[in-house]
């Protein structure tokens, strides 16, 4: 009687999981067409509005006036989501994508609101390239556009130039070295710590442990959290590195060492001895070299370079932040870079 029970309740439970399965796969489905309608329907209404005011039917001295009254009359006969500023929306939507946008069926419509806002094409292409690849919801969109990810890519090997603009547009991030992980700087706004507030190494630790999600999402693709204070023991003498991760993308662990101040050379030949204890105890068949980023609250780019000459170890250093870098200084930094880098390639030619 008890084996007829448990057998009862065996196909219960898997015709329960089968039905599960078929019914997510199709509201999955339902609502990728009913989202894909959505951004079809908007970008015609906005061509409906920019084909009137271009047979002159909505003259710009009283064109949102019209556009009040259009709002109105909509959201009273049809309901909400025609407010002027989404039917504004509408317009900018259609004038920014010259035919319905390919990831309609993956991205909301709350997602295009914040893409139409960004000007530059490529920047534009990017963020919507790795909304679909990363499955960013609108939250994380919008704090990957506020914390400049874009720049702070391009920035982050001193060697930007117009091939890696259009990559990034084109493909969005590709992870094929460990270079391409690495940002500059990583803002850990989410902290919530003032600026110039003083704070030890293990506290700031901590609250990133806390705040996990977040920031696996500022390291980027791929990230999967070991542990921290992971013990490296070496001679019978323990060392601790602060946290420790796995990228599975590029199938590498990566150590990273926290440090309140300033770069020092010391902290190079710590987190080298680091990555040869990976590689040598830890890495399992299949693994590739480990790779060590020191994060730091100032770095010292020539201390860097000379610290790390003649390591064959991939070993990084990187500042961080806790507040959200000025952007017109990023961009311009970006184009600094872009226009040595044709400067050089024009003398060398």
């Amino acid at each position: 009687m008890a084996n007829e029970t448990d057998n009862k309740e065996e196909m219960t439970n898997e015709l329960v999981e089968e039905i599960k399965i078929l019914i997510t796969k199709a509201r999955n489905k339902i609502s990728k067409n009913v989202n894909e309608i959505l951004i079809d329907t908007y970008w015609n209404v906005g061509k409906t509005i920019v084909e009137k005011e271009q047979l002159g039917k909505i003259k710009a001295d009283y064109g949102k006036s019209i556009l009040l009254s259009v709002s109105k009359k909509l959201t009273k006969e049809i309901g909400k989501g025609f407010s002027k500023s989404n039917l504004f929306n509408m317009r900018k939507f259609y004038l920014t994508y010259s035919k319905i946008p390919d990831a309609s069926g993956i991205l909301g419509w709350s997602h295009y609101c914040e893409l139409i806002v960004i000007k530059e094409e490529n920047k534009r292409q990017f963020y919507e390239k790795e909304s679909v690849n990363s499955k960013w919801s609108v939250r994380e969109l919008k704090r990957q556009i506020e914390t400049s990810l874009f720049e702070r890519l391009l920035l982050s090997d001193g060697k930007a130039n117009k091939e890696k603009v259009l990559q990034l547009a084109k493909q969005g991030q590709i992870l094929n070295t460990p270079e391409d992980m690495i940002k500059e700087p990583y803002v850990f706004e989410f902290l919530g710590i003032p600026e110039q507030k003083p704070l030890l190494e293990k506290d700031l630790e901590y609250k990133l442990i806390k705040h996990i999600e977040k920031f696996l999402l500022e390291l980027g693709k791929g990230f999967m959290f070991v542990g921290s204070q992971q013990r490296v023991t070496v001679g019978n003498v323990h060392y601790y590195v602060d946290m420790v991760f796995y990228n599975k993308i590029l199938k590498a662990y990566v150590l990273i060492d926290l440090k309140m101040g300033s770069l020092k050379p010391e902290n190079f030949g710590q987190m080298n001895m680091y990555l040869n204890y990976y590689e040598e105890e830890v890495n399992d068949e299949g693994d590739n070299k480990p790779i060590g980023i020191i994060l730091c609250a100032d770095k010292d780019n020539v201390v860097a370079e000379y610290s790390m000459g003649g390591m064959s170890n991939n070993l990084f250093t990187s500042n961080y932040t806790y507040y959200i870098p000025n952007q017109d200084e990023l961009i311009a930094q970006v184009e600094k870079v872009i226009k040595e880098n044709e400067e050089n390639k024009t003398e060398n030619e």
